[in-house]
């Protein structure tokens, strides 16, 4: 006969911890995270074009204006915080996190790189160079604008383009850079992350993929059955599936049906992209289309000014406030013309390759384990919206949507 304590421990393993084993774990919300995916999400809806393939990354946009928020005073630093959803101490913040995105397993590639280009002999402030060198990584490089505005932007952009393996090229468009230019602050990420096991090239073959017009496209698909992270929840389905080491996921968000991913992307919250880092596992047969994206160049000034971060950009005229960076002077001030971002995302049987720049252009004012289930079939054959994402702090490297693999 079994001793009370004996059936209690026998009963809890046989029934409590299967059930146990089935609850999402819960991600403790790192700030800045958070605010990388707010964001993120944001500059999704408002400053991609509906219904196109698109990506971005939050991580390095955010990466770029916290290094120029570091130099924001008064009402300009506030606007800013508010619209980047930035958590108190945030420059510390967002330093720690990059820290900690960045050490990963020796088989993943992942380089985050920044550098602030600046009018040679302009009056910036010591200790914001400082402060931007040891938490960001940051050196000042000084470039002549004022004579030379055209080779500068090039030197700019084959920092870029090296930075980012010749992934992206042009982040700084022509014109960007004039002789009026005094700070060109730059974030290049670079990923390269091979599957934790590699889909078999072999069962590659043409599937048919739902445009959300209705009609269909024969696309290249990719199929696996394995042991993914796996959730049903209302309208949509969850996916994930890891990176080699574990800390590092590509996560799916499919809608239950072509039509409904507008829908989706409104549902979306950084409360939703924080639970999806820990999906509990499923055994799922999975039919995963290869694709390519490199969406336009994003400027994303404008919607900046829209989301209320207009003091940045100068507006009212005379308003921007970046004295910690450089001293306000009536006649010789620095304000934000605009920020530039430029993203590819390509998906194979391998892993994925995956790089972003972001470009912050700053002016001089002259004036003022399981038990194995049946799997369950998870086809991506219509529009889904997905995501690189750092397990550990739930960050989104890139964010974007898919409506057409082709």
């Amino acid at each position: 006969m079994l001793r009370p304590a004996d059936s209690s421990e026998k009963i809890m393993k046989k029934f409590l911890l299967p059930l146990l084993s089935l609850v999402t774990p819960l991600v403790a919300a790192d700030p800045a995270a958070t605010a990388i995916n707010t964001l993120g999400i944001e500059l999704l809806e408002r400053a991609a074009r509906p219904g196109e393939n698109s990506a971005l990354s939050p991580f390095s946009i955010q990466t770029a204006l916290v290094m120029t928020y570091a130099g924001a005073e008064g009402d300009t630093r506030d606007q800013m915080a508010s619209v980047l959803h930035l958590p108190k101490d945030a420059v510390p913040a967002f330093a720690a996190l990059q820290k900690q995105i960045t050490s990963v397993p020796e088989e993943i590639t992942l380089s985050v790189a920044n550098r602030l280009f600046g009018q040679k002999g302009y009056d910036f402030r010591p200790a914001y160079l400082t402060l931007v060198k040891e938490s960001f990584g940051a050196p000042l490089e000084p470039l002549d604008f004022e004579n030379a505005p055209k080779e500068s932007r090039d030197i700019i952009n084959a920092w870029v383009e090296t930075q980012t393996k010749d992934r992206i090229r042009d982040l700084i468009p022509e014109n960007a850079i004039t002789e009026e230019t005094g700070l060109v602050l730059v974030n290049a990420l670079y990923l390269k992350a091979p599957w934790a096991e590699a889909f078999a090239k072999g069962a590659t073959v043409p599937q048919p993929f739902h445009l959300a017009d209705g009609k269909k496209a024969d696309v290249s698909t990719m199929t696996r059955e394995d042991s993914f992270g796996y959730q049903k929840r209302e309208g949509y389905t969850a996916v994930s599936l890891p990176y080699s080491g574990g800390d590092l996921q590509f996560l799916i968000l499919l809608p239950d049906t072509a039509a409904g991913l507008p829908a989706l992307e409104k549902s979306l919250t950084p409360a939703l992209l924080a639970e999806a880092a820990m999906l509990p596992s499923g055994q799922v047969r999975l039919f995963l289309p290869k694709f390519k994206l490199e969406p336009p160049l994003f400027a994303l000034g404008d919607t900046l000014k829209a989301l209320g971060m207009k003091s940045a950009f100068n507006l009212p005229p005379g308003s921007a406030n970046f004295d910690g960076i450089a001293p306000r002077r009536p006649n010789d001030y620095l304000y934000i013309s605009n920020v530039f971002h430029k993203t590819v995302v390509e998906i194979d049987e391998k892993g994925t390759e995956a790089a972003a720049a972001t470009a912050v252009v700053m002016m001089r004012a002259m004036s003022m384990p399981v038990e194995k289930p049946e799997p369950v079939e998870v086809r991506v054959d219509r529009p889904f919206l997905f995501a690189i994402q750092h397990r550990p702090s739930g960050a989104c490297l890139f964010l974007g949507r898919v409506t057409d693999p082709r």
